[in-house]
C-alpha cells in the first residue's frame, strides 16, 4: 500500500514528539480559510501543520551563501585606492539581499498549509501563484517519507503522496517536524478512513 525506503530511521524514539504533538489545533478555525473552503460542513480535520520555521533560513541558504561571497568581495574592493565604495556599503548591500530573501522565504512558508482530514489530503503553497493539491484518502496509493541532508540534521522531513495510476508523487508536505511520526498519522488515517 505505502512505501518508506528510510526505514532504518523511521522508527522516533519514544521521547520524539507525535504528530498531535505537533499539529495545530484541528479545529477549522485555525486552518487557512482558502483551504476551509474545499471543506465540507461535516469533514473532520485530523492533522494541521506547516513547515518548520527553520524551512525559512534552510531554503534560503543558497542566497545567504552569495550575500557572504558578495560582502567579501566588495570589502576586500573597497579597500582599493579607486573604490566608488566602503565596507559599510558592501554590508549594507548583502544585507539588503539576504532580509529581502529571508522575508520572501517567510512568504513562502506562511501561505503553506498541510492538511489531513478524515476523507482527503490537502496541500496549499504559493505566494503569487498559488497551487492547492487535494486527493482523496481513497486514492492514496503510495506515500514516501525524505529527508535531505540540511533536513535530517534538524529533525525534518517531507512526505510525498502518489494517487493510483500515477508514476510520480503528486504533492509533498515540505520540511516537516518529526516527519515519520507524521507519516505514521497519515498511514492511520488512510487506514481508518481510506480503506473503506
Amino acid at each position: 500500500m505505502t512505501t518508506d525506503p528510510s526505514t532504518s530511521v523511521s522508527q522516533a524514539s519514544e521521547a520524539s514528539p507525535t504528530a498531535d504533538d505537533l499539529a495545530q489545533s484541528p479545529a477549522q478555525g485555525f486552518v487557512p480559510a482558502s483551504v476551509q473552503a474545499v471543506l465540507a460542513p461535516d469533514e473532520i480535520v485530523i492533522l494541521y501543520l506547516r513547515p518548520s520555521l527553520l524551512y525559512i533560513p534552510l531554503s534560503s541558504l543558497g542566497t545567504l551563501a552569495a550575500s557572504a561571497v558578495i560582502v567579501s568581495l566588495l570589502a576586500y574592493a573597497s579597500k582599493l585606492p579607486a573604490s566608488p565604495w566602503t565596507e559599510t556599503h558592501a554590508i549594507l548591500i548583502a544585507t539588503l539581499m539576504a532580509s529581502c530573501r529571508l522575508s520572501w522565504a517567510w512568504l513562502d512558508w506562511f501561505t503553506h498549509a498541510f492538511v489531513l482530514t478524515d476523507r482527503r489530503v490537502i496541500a496549499r503553497r504559493g505566494i503569487i501563484r498559488t497551487a492547492l493539491y487535494e486527493a482523496p484518502l481513497t486514492r492514496i496509493q503510495n506515500t514516501i517519507v525524505v529527508q535531505s541532508a540540511r533536513e535530517r540534521v534538524f529533525g525534518l522531513g517531507t512526505i510525498g503522496f502518489a494517487t493510483a495510476g500515477r508514476g510520480t508523487f503528486d504533492a509533498f508536505w515540505q520540511s516537516v517536524p518529526a516527519p515519520f511520526a507524521v507519516h505514521r498519522k497519515v498511514l492511520e488515517t488512510i487506514q481508518r478512513y481510506g480503506r473503506k
